[in-house]
């Protein structure tokens, strides 16, 4: 997928429960996940419907969501590896957003660490 991560998904299914154990965390991602996803889908409806009400909708929507996962992730104890560029920035944003988190979910991860929220 690039330079530093040649199969991003499977690089990043590999710390994904490590770094989404902090019931904040996972209780955000439930909401924030989403809000990215609605948010792109109304970038592109307003991109091709010329609407820039749903284009700028969908910008909020998704800095919304970055940043409700910005702040779960702060909560963690193991953080994650640091972007090490605006290109790494993206690609692993976008492969979270729309791979590993949905997958994160639909596998039981997501419920097994809320079962085990205790801990923190």
């Amino acid at each position: 997928m690039g330079k530093r991560h040649p199969n991003l998904p499977a690089w990043q299914w590999r710390s994904y429960p490590q770094n989404h154990q902090h019931p904040t965390n996972l209780a955000l991602h439930l909401i924030a996940v989403p809000l990215f996803i609605i948010g792109f889908l109304l970038i592109v409806s307003g991109v091709f419907s010329l609407s820039l009400a749903s284009f700028a909708v969908g910008v909020v929507g998704i800095l919304a969501g970055l940043a409700l996962q910005r702040h779960g992730h702060s909560l963690e104890a193991q953080a994650s590896e640091p972007f090490s560029d605006r290109t790494d920035a993206v690609q692993r944003l976008v492969v979270e957003q729309f791979v590993t988190f949905p997958r994160f979910v639909f596998s039981g991860g997501w419920w097994r660490a809320w079962r085990q929220r205790h801990r923190h």
